[in-house]
């Protein structure tokens, strides 16, 4: 778990730290099947003595730990925050956190970092384990125990099959559900058929290599790998090779028998626990990002508090002479329903909440919050409506893709009004269109096909780009032109080869300079040749990538509407480097219809008058515009820049 926490902590050479899960999940389904196995075998299974034991193991810490976060979440959250709270208290209690992260939000995500219980979602993923595996093994033991073992390695193959297309087609789902994790649980399970077939044989080179796999991962791997996928074959292969050849002849087992690491392995349950809660409220209650220092001295905090939760708390309910099966039961339902009665609780007077917190604030941070409550990015467009959709005229409308009912009304604007503009790109785009709808009001015909989360270098079959310059080709004298836009943050890329993100900014301070991060040529290459394909078709202009400031939430309250903003040193200069880069990919382009324009140059942002004022904010968030902001920036456009 230490390679986890660090991870988490944001310590930069522990980039693949999350596979510690992945470890876990082995170990996991190598123990429990290796109990299951003796039990069916000695004629002694029983479903409740299993689910005794899981709870026994699993619900006593786990419950403590909520119950501790409770007066923090109270007193430090926002709003918004405390309903996320309240669902995830229902959601971890049913252990389904899984699917509500899925729902919610991404894993490596900033928002996510302020989530107390996102790591849960591994905890639910085991129990969803636990819930299926002892009822399959019961009922297919009767075809003996080789028969099973097949059977497991089929259904490990199906997972991980599964997992390659996940990671492809549903990269989050991918991430935190079942069928795409269940592969790696198999594997210690499969380790527990060999066992009990061949024992433990040791193995100097195979353990070692499995313990290199690990560390491999651990230290190279990044958020950008693809995972789970056949790349997490490498810490899944490596832990299933130490449990079967590690012994403490090897000297892996050696290492790993080491006291510090066995007494991490006896607290690294509860040390799991702890970790996210603390960094998560660090992260809400500071005003910026916090130091790498304070992390690393709240991930050793996180193992003080294990190591108390783990002798007062986990090893009394373990031990069945000081607890009673009927009192580890009656305990556990009552944690449930009072877990359960709390977020539901929570989640219908979340609006009471906001009353009451809103009433505690001084009123800078109370006029501040009103105005970032009116920048929801969902829903922030110019002309959109409460469903977030723009449809301000027949021919004035913003759209995800090209079906074939919107084809026809393209149409038949074309038939109307000759031949339109066209604003396409991801959700910076959906930003333009807003920008470009709300100065030309008077223009008849002016669309977008937008898509957040979609970009021309990361292919989804659901994205909008192929269809897109498939229908323009087809249809020629629809458009007259098309605006295209990408955010810029995609097209940038840490120097250890991690692909570009916003949490590159966000983790940052205000006061922290940007370093370490260059021009994603990767990417512009992918995009540069989009819209080359495209300029064969008709004029395409780029309006270039925007300077983005990534300013938190927690910053602009604390710091009020009244406060200084700007953007972090180099930050600005970066953006003007990745414009630099693509002018000259573009500039190598021999096609007099593609040409570009600085976005930077024409908005000329600066945050002293462009973030916010104590009537309105500009942007929505970190990198995209507000409705007041899109107006604001609109109106800096010339008169030319929907001509052709």
């Amino acid at each position: 778990m230490v390679p986890v926490i660090l991870f988490h902590a944001g310590a930069a050479p522990f980039g693949g730290g999350f596979v510690g899960v992945d470890v876990f999940f082995v170990i996991s389904g190598y123990l429990i099947t290796t109990i299951l196995i003796d039990e069916l075998e000695q004629g002694r299974f029983s479903i409740i003595n299993f689910y005794e034991r899981r709870a026994r193991r699993i619900l006593p810490a786990l419950f403590f730990v909520m119950l501790c976060t409770l007066p923090f979440a109270w007193a430090w959250m926002l709003p918004s925050q405390m309903q996320d709270f309240a669902q995830s208290l229902i959601a971890v209690t049913l252990f389904g956190s899984n699917f509500l992260f899925w729902k919610t939000s991404g894993y490596f995500a900033a928002a996510a970092d302020e989530k107390p219980f996102l790591h849960t979602w591994s905890l639910a993923v085991e129990e969803q384990y636990y819930v299926l595996f002892p009822i399959f093994l019961f009922l297919a033991w009767r075809f003996g125990r080789n028969k099973v073992f097949w059977m497991i390695s089929i259904m490990a193959a199906g997972s991980l099959l599964i997992s390659e297309w996940g990671w492809r087609n549903e990269p989050k789902a991918n991430f935190f559900l079942f069928p795409t994790r269940a592969w790696e649980l198999f594997a210690g399970s499969i380790a527990a058929f060999i066992i009990k077939t061949h024992g433990i044989r040791s193995n100097q080179i195979l353990s070692g290599a499995g313990l290199l796999m690990i560390l491999f991962s651990i230290f190279f791997y990044t958020e950008a790998t693809p995972f789970p996928s056949v790349y997490a074959l490498v810490p899944v292969g490596g832990a299933v090779l130490i449990v079967l050849f590690a012994t403490k002849e090897t000297f892996a087992g050696a290492l790993l028998s080491k006291r510090p690491f066995v007494w991490i392995g006896l607290i690294s349950y509860s040390a799991y626990l702890w970790h996210q809660p603390l960094f998560a409220f660090a992260r809400i209650r500071m005003t910026e990002a916090p130091s790498l220092g304070f992390m690393l001295f709240l991930s050793a905090m996180a193992l003080v508090l294990a190591a108390f939760s783990w002798k007062y708390v986990e090893q009394p309910f373990r031990l069945k002479d000081v607890t009673s099966r009927r009192l580890i039961f009656q305990s556990s339902l009552a944690g449930m329903v009072f877990f359960l009665a709390l977020g539901l609780t929570g989640n219908a007077l979340n609006p009471r909440f906001e009353q009451y917190w809103l009433a505690r604030q001084p009123d800078n941070v109370r006029d501040t919050y009103v105005v970032l409550s009116r920048a929801n990015p969902e829903l922030s467009n110019w002309g959109a409506d409460e469903y977030g959709i723009q449809n301000l005229d027949e021919c004035r409308f913003n759209t995800r893709n090209p079906t074939d009912e919107v084809q026809a009304r393209l149409q038949a604007c074309a038939d109307a009004h000759g031949p339109g503009v066209l604003v396409l790109g991801d959700s910076h785009a959906m930003d333009l269109y807003g920008v470009v709808a709300s100065r030309f009001d008077d223009h008849p015909f002016i669309v977008g096909i937008t898509q957040g989360g979609c970009r021309v270098f990361d292919w989804h079959p659901d994205c909008h780009y192929d269809d897109t310059a498939a229908y323009l080709r087809d249809n020629p004298g629809v458009f007259g032109k098309v605006i295209f836009e990408q955010a810029g943050v995609f097209l940038l890329k840490e120097e250890n080869g991690t692909k570009g993100s916003r949490e590159m900014f966000s983790r940052l301070r205000l006061t922290q300079p940007v370093k370490h991060i260059e021009p994603d040529l990767e990417h512009i290459g992918i995009a540069v040749d989009y819209v080359r394909e495209l300029s064969e078709i008709l004029p395409v202009k780029w309006f270039l990538p925007r300077a983005e400031p990534h300013i938190g939430m927690n910053y602009v309250l604390r710091n009020g509407c009244q406060g200084r903003y700007f953007f972090r040193k180099n930050q600005y200069e970066l953006f003007d480097e990745l414009e630099g880069v693509i002018v000259e990919a573009l500039g190598e382009v021999e096609n007099d219809q593609l040409t570009w324009l600085s976005q930077n140059e024409m908005f000329n942002f600066d945050l002293t008058n462009d973030f916010m004022t104590c009537d309105e904010i500009y942007w929505s968030d970190g990198d995209h515009f507000s409705e007041t902001g899109e107006v604001r920036f609109g109106a800096r456009l010339p008169d030319e820049f929907v001509q052709f």
